[in-house]
């Protein structure tokens, strides 16, 4: 057992933490930035809180981080009452956040001068995956962070891997948004196509998704898109915001993401029709406003 904190409680970060508590069987202090979820997250997993990441962070073997972008990680992390304020020299800070290569390197150069380790670990697997305990964990870091740090996250997760260097996760969840942008407006048009040509999607995806053109998306979300259904998976705002790091990192290196870039104006669009929450595959409401 180790003596672990959470900070950031969101869809994401209430379950996961939880799962460090009950089947991982750690000692977990949780801080989260609205009190009130800490709390209901103390009672029912029988743990505890506090009332600052750095409080939170006293003295644990390891820290986690789940919060929403850059400035939120800066300032739970290396803010005047972040984690790396109290956090003891061979502990490890683990950042689950989806956030830009440049912060996790930043972070990584920040805890290394405290003799903290730092592993960038971005996950995959939705809300559903963190409630299951069956995330995908990609992780930057140095090795020997990596080694301590994977028993743990194991709690949570049903593959981690280390990736490379620091901003290596985040890079590899670039890379795993860049596809599901492609595939989810891939799966839009074709079910928008076989409405209009009148045939019965439930039939065809049947077929369909036992062959080449089968993926992860079509099996959990062809039913909903088919039902104008969009309530049941990661958000467009959510989305957005990952392009947006996914598209400044490719002018950074040069990279050619036409896309990518379409496919983000298309959940503009998304947005422009009200639906901020509604899941990813809503593309398809673009396509039949």
């Amino acid at each position: 057992m180790a003596k672990v904190a959470f900070i950031g409680l969101g869809v994401m970060g209430f379950p996961m933490a939880g799962h460090l508590k009950t089947k991982g069987g750690h000692d977990v202090t949780v801080y989260n930035r609205t009190a009130e979820k800490a709390a209901a997250w103390a009672e029912k997993f029988s743990g505890k809180s506090a009332p600052t990441p750095a409080e939170a962070a006293a003295g644990c073997d390891f820290v986690f981080v789940c919060v929403g972008n850059d400035d939120d990680l800066r300032s739970v992390t290396t803010g005047e009452n972040g984690v790396l304020k109290t956090m003891k020299p061979g502990s490890v800070l683990i950042d689950n956040t989806t956030a830009s290569a440049e912060v996790a390197r930043e972070l990584h150069e920040a805890a290394k001068a405290k003799g903290v380790d730092f592993v960038d670990a971005p996950v995959s697997g939705g809300q559903a995956g963190a409630e299951n305990g069956v995330l995908t964990v990609m992780c930057g870091g140095d090795e020997a962070a990596f080694e301590k740090a994977r028993p743990v996250i194991d709690a949570y997760a049903r593959m981690v891997g280390l990736m490379g260097p620091a901003g290596s996760g985040q890079l590899t969840k670039m890379m795993n948004q860049i596809c599901i942008a492609g595939i989810v407006q891939g799966l839009a048009e074709a079910v928008h196509f076989g409405k209009r040509a009148g045939l019965d999607i439930e039939k065809v995806v049947d077929v369909i998704s036992k062959g080449a053109a089968g993926s992860w998306q079509m099996e959990n979300r062809h039913k909903t898109m088919n039902q104008g259904k969009y309530d049941f998976g990661f958000a467009v705002d959510w989305m957005r915001k990952d392009l947006g790091i996914v598209l400044a990192e490719a002018r950074s290196n040069g990279a050619r993401l036409p896309l990518t870039a379409l496919v983000d104006q298309f959940y503009g669009d998304v947005q422009a029709l009200g639906g901020n929450r509604w899941d990813t595959s809503s593309l398809l409401a673009r396509l039949e406003k």
